[in-house]
């Protein structure tokens, strides 16, 4: 796997954790590197996020291409993502005791 291939997959990794603690599912799509996120709640509802390079850093990016966050900052692109999934309010961060 190139060099590329691995910062992808490790952002990629970071987010997933991250999703999975405020209760989403995410796989990681072995090629190219993506995630396959989707609520346990409402199976139906599938997303994907792929992380990309660009001039001035790496980002996660939604599947229309937009970007969602740096892959900095994975807890943020996460809390973003489960808006998504949601009425607009993050879930719980269980680590964070706000259960």
């Amino acid at each position: 796997m190139p060099p590329r291939e691995h910062t992808r997959t490790y952002f990629l990794g970071k987010l997933a954790r991250e999703l999975e603690l405020r209760g989403l599912e995410a796989s990681l799509r072995p090629d190219p590197p993506s995630l396959k996120v989707r609520d346990p709640d409402a199976a139906l509802f599938t997303e994907t996020v792929d992380c990309v390079a660009m001039s001035d850093g790496w980002f996660y990016r939604w599947s229309w291409g937009d970007v969602v966050e740096s892959a900095e900052e994975p807890a943020l692109a996460a809390d973003r993502i489960v808006k998504v999934f949601t009425t607009g309010e993050p879930r719980p961060h269980p680590a964070l005791g706000d259960a």
